[in-house]
Protein backbone atom coordinates (compact mmCIF):
# COMPACT_ATOMS: atom_id res chain seq x y z
CA UNK A 1 0.00 0.00 0.00
CA UNK A 2 1.37 3.55 -0.75
CA UNK A 3 1.78 5.98 1.84
CA UNK A 4 -0.08 8.77 2.55
CA UNK A 5 1.73 12.25 3.57
CA UNK A 6 0.71 13.39 6.81
CA UNK A 7 -2.71 16.02 6.21
CA UNK A 8 -2.38 19.63 6.88
CA UNK A 9 -5.54 20.64 5.71
CA UNK A 10 -7.98 22.50 7.77
CA UNK A 11 -10.48 20.91 9.71
CA UNK A 12 -12.94 22.67 8.12
CA UNK A 13 -12.02 21.98 4.69
CA UNK A 14 -14.46 19.61 2.82
CA UNK A 15 -13.49 15.98 2.72
CA UNK A 16 -14.56 13.07 0.59
CA UNK A 17 -13.79 9.50 0.43
CA UNK A 18 -16.65 8.18 -2.11
CA UNK A 19 -14.88 4.58 -3.32
CA UNK A 20 -17.23 4.92 -6.53
CA UNK A 21 -15.59 7.43 -7.50
CA UNK A 22 -12.05 6.51 -9.02
CA UNK A 23 -9.63 7.66 -12.83
CA UNK A 24 -10.99 4.68 -14.06
CA UNK A 25 -14.54 5.65 -13.85
CA UNK A 26 -13.86 9.33 -14.55
CA UNK A 27 -11.75 8.65 -17.57
CA UNK A 28 -14.24 6.62 -19.17
CA UNK A 29 -17.14 8.82 -18.71
CA UNK A 30 -14.89 11.40 -19.81
CA UNK A 31 -13.87 9.57 -23.21
CA UNK A 32 -17.38 9.17 -23.84
CA UNK A 33 -18.24 12.74 -23.40
CA UNK A 34 -15.27 13.80 -25.86
CA UNK A 35 -17.00 11.37 -28.43
CA UNK A 36 -20.27 12.84 -27.67
CA UNK A 37 -19.25 17.18 -27.97
CA UNK A 38 -16.87 15.89 -31.35
CA UNK A 39 -20.15 14.82 -33.32
CA UNK A 40 -21.71 17.25 -32.09
CA UNK A 41 -19.52 19.81 -32.68
CA UNK A 42 -18.87 18.83 -36.21
CA UNK A 43 -22.75 18.27 -37.00
CA UNK A 44 -23.33 21.72 -35.84
CA UNK A 45 -20.37 22.86 -38.19
CA UNK A 46 -22.81 21.47 -41.21
CA UNK A 47 -26.23 22.91 -39.44
CA UNK A 48 -24.20 26.33 -39.39
CA UNK A 49 -23.07 26.06 -43.23
CA UNK A 50 -26.46 26.24 -44.04
CA UNK A 51 -27.00 29.44 -42.79
CA UNK A 52 -23.88 30.84 -43.82
CA UNK A 53 -22.89 29.21 -47.14
CA UNK A 54 -20.07 29.87 -49.32
CA UNK A 55 -20.81 31.01 -52.71
CA UNK A 56 -18.05 29.04 -54.37
CA UNK A 57 -19.55 25.85 -52.17
CA UNK A 58 -23.98 25.56 -52.30
CA UNK A 59 -25.24 23.61 -50.61
CA UNK A 60 -26.27 20.18 -51.66
CA UNK A 61 -29.61 18.91 -52.59
CA UNK A 62 -28.80 15.03 -52.21
CA UNK A 63 -29.08 13.41 -50.12
CA UNK A 64 -32.49 15.15 -49.48
CA UNK A 65 -32.48 13.59 -45.97
CA UNK A 66 -28.73 14.98 -45.54
CA UNK A 67 -29.98 18.16 -43.12
CA UNK A 68 -32.07 15.59 -41.15
CA UNK A 69 -29.93 13.13 -40.29
CA UNK A 70 -26.80 15.36 -39.59
CA UNK A 71 -29.03 17.86 -37.25
CA UNK A 72 -30.81 14.81 -35.64
CA UNK A 73 -27.33 13.61 -34.24
CA UNK A 74 -26.44 17.26 -33.29
CA UNK A 75 -29.82 17.56 -31.67
CA UNK A 76 -29.69 13.79 -29.77
CA UNK A 77 -25.47 13.59 -29.04
CA UNK A 78 -26.75 17.46 -27.67
CA UNK A 79 -29.08 16.08 -25.45
CA UNK A 80 -27.08 13.04 -24.46
CA UNK A 81 -24.60 14.89 -23.27
CA UNK A 82 -26.36 17.22 -21.08
CA UNK A 83 -27.15 14.20 -18.03
CA UNK A 84 -23.76 13.24 -18.99
CA UNK A 85 -21.73 16.28 -18.44
CA UNK A 86 -23.25 16.28 -14.52
CA UNK A 87 -22.52 12.75 -14.20
CA UNK A 88 -18.62 13.86 -15.14
CA UNK A 89 -18.95 16.34 -12.75
CA UNK A 90 -19.95 14.35 -10.23
CA UNK A 91 -17.03 12.22 -10.75
CA UNK A 92 -14.33 14.82 -10.35
CA UNK A 93 -15.83 17.60 -8.17
CA UNK A 94 -13.70 16.34 -5.20
CA UNK A 95 -10.57 16.79 -7.05
CA UNK A 96 -11.44 20.62 -6.74
CA UNK A 97 -10.85 20.72 -2.64
CA UNK A 98 -7.70 18.93 -2.84
CA UNK A 99 -5.47 20.83 -0.13
CA UNK A 100 -3.90 22.99 -0.70
CA UNK A 101 -5.96 24.78 -3.94
CA UNK A 102 -3.18 25.89 -5.97
CA UNK A 103 0.02 24.01 -4.85
CA UNK A 104 1.72 24.55 -8.26
CA UNK A 105 1.85 25.63 -11.76
CA UNK A 106 0.12 22.79 -13.28
CA UNK A 107 -2.83 22.77 -10.83
CA UNK A 108 -3.62 26.51 -11.78
CA UNK A 109 -3.55 25.48 -15.36
CA UNK A 110 -5.82 22.75 -14.74
CA UNK A 111 -8.24 24.32 -12.93
CA UNK A 112 -7.95 27.42 -15.33
CA UNK A 113 -8.92 25.14 -18.09
CA UNK A 114 -11.37 23.36 -16.04
CA UNK A 115 -13.40 26.62 -15.22
CA UNK A 116 -13.41 27.25 -19.03
CA UNK A 117 -14.82 24.19 -20.19
CA UNK A 118 -17.69 23.24 -17.99
CA UNK A 119 -18.79 26.91 -17.97
CA UNK A 120 -18.37 26.87 -21.82
CA UNK A 121 -20.13 23.50 -22.24
CA UNK A 122 -22.92 24.50 -19.78
CA UNK A 123 -23.88 27.64 -21.36
CA UNK A 124 -23.40 25.51 -24.78
CA UNK A 125 -25.74 22.42 -23.88
CA UNK A 126 -28.19 24.52 -21.82
CA UNK A 127 -28.94 27.27 -24.19
CA UNK A 128 -29.24 24.44 -27.10
CA UNK A 129 -31.72 22.94 -25.13
CA UNK A 130 -33.67 26.35 -25.05
CA UNK A 131 -33.57 26.22 -28.56
CA UNK A 132 -34.97 23.38 -28.76
CA UNK A 133 -37.79 24.44 -27.17
CA UNK A 134 -37.63 27.49 -28.67
CA UNK A 135 -37.66 29.71 -25.30
CA UNK A 136 -35.12 32.42 -25.71
CA UNK A 137 -34.51 33.84 -22.23
CA UNK A 138 -31.09 35.30 -23.17
CA UNK A 139 -30.56 38.38 -25.40
CA UNK A 140 -27.93 37.40 -27.47
CA UNK A 141 -28.47 36.35 -31.00
CA UNK A 142 -28.49 32.38 -30.40
CA UNK A 143 -26.80 30.69 -33.70
CA UNK A 144 -23.97 33.29 -33.79
CA UNK A 145 -23.13 32.74 -29.97
CA UNK A 146 -23.81 28.93 -29.97
CA UNK A 147 -21.47 28.82 -33.48
CA UNK A 148 -18.13 30.64 -32.03
CA UNK A 149 -19.07 29.55 -28.71
CA UNK A 150 -18.68 25.82 -30.28
CA UNK A 151 -15.09 26.63 -30.83
CA UNK A 152 -14.27 27.78 -26.85
CA UNK A 153 -16.19 24.75 -25.68
CA UNK A 154 -13.81 22.30 -28.25
CA UNK A 155 -10.48 24.27 -27.51
CA UNK A 156 -10.69 24.18 -24.17
CA UNK A 157 -11.24 20.56 -24.19
CA UNK A 158 -8.40 19.92 -25.88
CA UNK A 159 -6.23 22.50 -23.97
CA UNK A 160 -7.55 20.25 -20.92
CA UNK A 161 -7.07 17.10 -22.45
CA UNK A 162 -3.29 17.97 -22.85
CA UNK A 163 -3.15 18.84 -19.39
CA UNK A 164 -4.52 15.61 -17.82
CA UNK A 165 -3.40 13.53 -20.68
CA UNK A 166 -1.39 11.42 -17.84
CA UNK A 167 -4.31 11.07 -15.81
CA UNK A 168 -6.39 9.91 -18.82
CA UNK A 169 -3.84 7.24 -19.94
CA UNK A 170 -3.58 6.09 -16.55
CA UNK A 171 -7.61 5.49 -16.09
CA UNK A 172 -8.47 3.96 -19.31
CA UNK A 173 -5.44 1.45 -18.67
CA UNK A 174 -6.86 0.80 -14.99
CA UNK A 175 -9.57 -1.72 -14.16
CA UNK A 176 -12.94 0.09 -13.17
CA UNK A 177 -12.95 -2.05 -10.18
CA UNK A 178 -9.21 -1.36 -9.19
CA UNK A 179 -8.42 0.78 -6.74
CA UNK A 180 -6.56 3.65 -7.47
CA UNK A 181 -4.57 6.62 -5.28
CA UNK A 182 -7.33 8.78 -6.63
CA UNK A 183 -10.34 6.54 -4.16
CA UNK A 184 -7.44 4.86 -1.52
CA UNK A 185 -6.21 8.23 -0.68
CA UNK A 186 -8.87 11.22 0.48
CA UNK A 187 -9.57 13.14 -2.89
CA UNK A 188 -8.17 16.16 -0.53
CA UNK A 189 -4.60 14.62 0.30
CA UNK A 190 -3.80 13.09 -3.17
CA UNK A 191 -0.35 13.54 -4.48
CA UNK A 192 -0.02 15.25 -7.97
CA UNK A 193 0.35 11.97 -9.65
CA UNK A 194 -0.27 8.74 -9.83
CA UNK A 195 3.64 7.67 -9.76
CA UNK A 196 3.51 6.52 -5.85
CA UNK A 197 0.63 3.50 -6.93
CA UNK A 198 -0.63 1.21 -9.43
CA UNK A 199 -3.42 -0.51 -9.32
CA UNK A 200 -5.13 -1.58 -5.75
CA UNK A 201 -7.38 -4.57 -4.54
CA UNK A 202 -10.83 -3.60 -5.11
CA UNK A 203 -12.22 -1.61 -2.78
CA UNK A 204 -15.14 -1.74 -0.63
CA UNK A 205 -18.42 0.13 -2.22
CA UNK A 206 -21.32 -0.96 -0.30
CA UNK A 207 -24.59 -0.49 -2.80
CA UNK A 208 -23.50 0.37 -6.30
CA UNK A 209 -20.53 -0.52 -7.71
CA UNK A 210 -18.01 1.20 -10.22
CA UNK A 211 -19.45 -0.50 -12.76
CA UNK A 212 -22.95 -0.09 -11.35
CA UNK A 213 -22.20 3.80 -11.69
CA UNK A 214 -21.37 3.12 -15.38
CA UNK A 215 -23.99 1.31 -16.27
CA UNK A 216 -26.51 3.09 -14.17
CA UNK A 217 -25.36 6.26 -16.42
CA UNK A 218 -25.63 4.81 -19.47
CA UNK A 219 -28.74 3.55 -19.15
CA UNK A 220 -30.23 6.97 -17.97
CA UNK A 221 -28.70 8.69 -21.65
CA UNK A 222 -29.87 5.78 -23.50
CA UNK A 223 -33.01 6.09 -22.24
CA UNK A 224 -32.68 10.18 -23.12
CA UNK A 225 -31.53 9.34 -26.33
CA UNK A 226 -34.78 6.73 -27.00
CA UNK A 227 -37.34 8.46 -25.52
CA UNK A 228 -36.48 11.86 -27.62
CA UNK A 229 -35.02 11.21 -30.83
CA UNK A 230 -38.44 9.91 -32.19
CA UNK A 231 -38.98 13.31 -33.14
CA UNK A 232 -36.55 12.65 -35.76
CA UNK A 233 -36.49 8.81 -36.37
CA UNK A 234 -39.87 7.98 -37.26
CA UNK A 235 -40.24 4.34 -36.04
CA UNK A 236 -39.34 5.49 -32.40
CA UNK A 237 -42.00 8.27 -32.54
CA UNK A 238 -44.65 5.95 -30.24
CA UNK A 239 -41.89 6.57 -27.49
CA UNK A 240 -41.22 9.47 -27.92
CA UNK A 241 -41.95 10.94 -24.17
CA UNK A 242 -39.11 13.36 -24.24
CA UNK A 243 -39.58 14.71 -27.99
CA UNK A 244 -39.81 18.13 -28.19
CA UNK A 245 -41.96 18.05 -32.16
CA UNK A 246 -44.06 14.73 -33.11
CA UNK A 247 -43.60 14.46 -36.49
CA UNK A 248 -46.69 12.83 -37.53
CA UNK A 249 -48.73 15.79 -35.29
CA UNK A 250 -49.87 18.76 -36.71
CA UNK A 251 -51.57 20.50 -39.78
CA UNK A 252 -51.51 17.91 -42.49
CA UNK A 253 -49.40 15.92 -40.76
CA UNK A 254 -46.64 18.30 -39.88
CA UNK A 255 -45.68 20.26 -37.07
CA UNK A 256 -45.55 23.95 -37.23
CA UNK A 257 -43.09 26.40 -35.41
CA UNK A 258 -44.26 29.71 -36.77
CA UNK A 259 -48.35 30.26 -37.04
CA UNK A 260 -49.15 32.71 -39.39
CA UNK A 261 -50.65 34.75 -36.17
CA UNK A 262 -47.65 34.99 -34.57
CA UNK A 263 -46.46 36.14 -38.32
CA UNK A 264 -49.00 38.79 -38.32
CA UNK A 265 -49.46 37.33 -41.77
CA UNK A 266 -53.28 36.18 -42.15
CA UNK A 267 -54.62 39.17 -43.61
CA UNK A 268 -51.80 39.86 -46.19
CA UNK A 269 -51.96 35.74 -47.13
CA UNK A 270 -55.51 35.30 -47.50
CA UNK A 271 -56.27 39.21 -49.85
CA UNK A 272 -57.80 37.73 -52.97
CA UNK A 273 -55.34 40.31 -54.77
CA UNK A 274 -52.41 38.84 -53.83
CA UNK A 275 -49.48 38.11 -56.71
CA UNK A 276 -45.74 37.02 -56.61
CA UNK A 277 -43.49 39.50 -58.38
CA UNK A 278 -40.36 38.32 -59.96
CA UNK A 279 -37.75 40.90 -60.10
CA UNK A 280 -35.07 39.75 -62.62
CA UNK A 281 -33.99 40.71 -66.20
CA UNK A 282 -37.38 40.48 -67.02
CA UNK A 283 -39.59 40.95 -64.59
CA UNK A 284 -43.48 40.15 -64.44
CA UNK A 285 -46.29 38.98 -61.52
CA UNK A 286 -48.16 35.95 -61.00
CA UNK A 287 -51.80 35.97 -59.76
CA UNK A 288 -53.38 33.28 -57.26
CA UNK A 289 -55.02 31.69 -60.24
CA UNK A 290 -51.99 31.72 -62.73
CA UNK A 291 -49.89 29.70 -59.51
CA UNK A 292 -52.49 27.32 -59.04
CA UNK A 293 -52.75 26.44 -62.86
CA UNK A 294 -48.89 26.21 -62.86
CA UNK A 295 -48.57 23.89 -59.84
CA UNK A 296 -48.33 20.39 -61.40
CA UNK A 297 -44.78 19.56 -59.51
CA UNK A 298 -44.47 17.17 -57.22
CA UNK A 299 -41.53 16.25 -54.72
CA UNK A 300 -41.29 14.27 -51.52
CA UNK A 301 -39.08 16.33 -49.57
CA UNK A 302 -38.27 15.74 -45.92
CA UNK A 303 -38.65 19.10 -43.53
CA UNK A 304 -36.13 19.01 -40.68
CA UNK A 305 -36.04 21.98 -38.60
CA UNK A 306 -33.04 23.70 -36.44
CA UNK A 307 -34.82 21.71 -33.28
CA UNK A 308 -33.50 18.38 -33.94
CA UNK A 309 -37.42 17.09 -35.66
CA UNK A 310 -38.15 16.27 -38.71
CA UNK A 311 -41.26 14.69 -40.85
CA UNK A 312 -41.59 13.27 -44.37
CA UNK A 313 -44.02 15.34 -46.91
CA UNK A 314 -45.49 15.09 -50.16
CA UNK A 315 -45.44 18.71 -51.93
CA UNK A 316 -46.59 20.06 -55.31
CA UNK A 317 -45.99 23.34 -56.76
CA UNK A 318 -43.88 24.85 -59.12
CA UNK A 319 -40.39 24.15 -59.80
CA UNK A 320 -38.34 27.61 -58.65
CA UNK A 321 -36.07 27.10 -61.82
CA UNK A 322 -38.85 27.03 -64.43
CA UNK A 323 -39.71 30.84 -62.96
CA UNK A 324 -36.27 32.12 -62.49
CA UNK A 325 -35.70 31.68 -65.99
CA UNK A 326 -38.38 32.81 -67.58
CA UNK A 327 -37.62 36.17 -65.65
CA UNK A 328 -33.91 35.78 -67.38
CA UNK A 329 -31.86 33.47 -64.90
CA UNK A 330 -30.55 30.34 -64.91
CA UNK A 331 -29.27 27.38 -62.86
CA UNK A 332 -26.16 29.79 -61.47
CA UNK A 333 -28.24 32.40 -60.39
CA UNK A 334 -28.76 33.40 -56.96
CA UNK A 335 -31.66 34.48 -55.45
CA UNK A 336 -33.41 35.65 -52.68
CA UNK A 337 -37.29 34.61 -51.58
CA UNK A 338 -39.33 37.70 -49.68
CA UNK A 339 -42.13 36.58 -47.28
CA UNK A 340 -45.44 38.52 -46.47
CA UNK A 341 -44.20 38.74 -42.71
CA UNK A 342 -42.48 42.25 -42.53
CA UNK A 343 -39.88 41.20 -40.21
CA UNK A 344 -37.77 38.59 -38.55
CA UNK A 345 -34.42 36.61 -39.12
CA UNK A 346 -36.25 34.15 -41.35
CA UNK A 347 -38.87 36.72 -43.27
CA UNK A 348 -36.25 35.64 -46.66
CA UNK A 349 -33.52 33.42 -48.05
CA UNK A 350 -31.08 32.86 -49.91
CA UNK A 351 -31.27 29.93 -52.67
CA UNK A 352 -28.67 28.61 -55.36
CA UNK A 353 -27.09 25.55 -56.65
CA UNK A 354 -28.30 22.41 -56.66
CA UNK A 355 -31.07 23.32 -54.15
CA UNK A 356 -32.01 25.70 -56.91
CA UNK A 357 -32.41 23.47 -59.12
CA UNK A 358 -34.84 21.04 -57.21
CA UNK A 359 -36.82 23.59 -55.08
CA UNK A 360 -40.31 23.82 -55.48
CA UNK A 361 -42.72 26.53 -55.08
CA UNK A 362 -45.28 24.64 -53.15
CA UNK A 363 -49.17 25.43 -52.81
CA UNK A 364 -50.11 21.74 -51.77
CA UNK A 365 -48.73 19.69 -48.65
CA UNK A 366 -50.12 16.00 -48.70
CA UNK A 367 -52.84 16.58 -51.37
CA UNK A 368 -53.76 19.13 -49.67
CA UNK A 369 -54.04 22.90 -50.29
CA UNK A 370 -51.34 24.51 -48.13
CA UNK A 371 -52.90 25.93 -44.72
CA UNK A 372 -51.87 29.63 -43.49
CA UNK A 373 -49.87 27.88 -40.86
CA UNK A 374 -47.94 26.10 -43.69
CA UNK A 375 -47.24 29.11 -45.72
CA UNK A 376 -50.64 29.84 -47.84
CA UNK A 377 -50.54 31.10 -50.68
CA UNK A 378 -46.88 30.06 -51.57
CA UNK A 379 -43.87 28.37 -49.83
CA UNK A 380 -40.50 27.51 -50.68
CA UNK A 381 -39.55 24.26 -50.26
CA UNK A 382 -35.89 22.70 -50.64
CA UNK A 383 -34.37 19.03 -50.23
CA UNK A 384 -31.29 18.99 -47.92
CA UNK A 385 -32.31 22.41 -46.23
CA UNK A 386 -33.27 23.71 -43.12
CA UNK A 387 -36.56 24.42 -42.34
CA UNK A 388 -36.29 27.47 -41.23
CA UNK A 389 -34.79 28.69 -45.03
CA UNK A 390 -38.23 26.94 -46.07
CA UNK A 391 -39.47 30.47 -46.02
CA UNK A 392 -43.53 30.54 -45.82
CA UNK A 393 -45.86 33.43 -47.00
CA UNK A 394 -44.10 34.25 -50.31
CA UNK A 395 -43.86 37.53 -51.64
CA UNK A 396 -41.58 38.53 -54.27
CA UNK A 397 -38.38 36.63 -55.79
CA UNK A 398 -35.25 38.95 -56.25
CA UNK A 399 -32.19 38.11 -58.53
CA UNK A 400 -29.08 38.36 -56.30
CA UNK A 401 -26.91 37.49 -59.30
Amino acid sequence: MPTVPPSTRPAWWPHFNSTLRSTAVTARLGLVLGIAIGACFLTGLLSYFQYQAWEWLPPPASPVWGYRVTQGVHVATGMAAIPLVLVKLWSVYPNNFRWPPFRSVKRVVERITLALLVSATLVQLFTGFFNVLNWYPFRWDFVSVHYRLAYIVVGSLLLHVAVKLPDIVYGLQTKVAEGDVLTEIPWNENPESHSIAGPLPPPVTPGLSRRGVLTAAGAGIGVVVVTSVGQTLTPLEPIGLLAVREPSKGPQGVPVNRTAEEANVIGAASAPDWTLTIMGPKPYALSLAEIEEMAVHGARFPISCVEGWSANADWRGLRLLEIVERAGGTADSQIRVRSLEAAGFFNKTVIFGPQLSHALLATHLNGERLSVDHGYPLRLIAPNRAGAFNTKWLATIEFIS
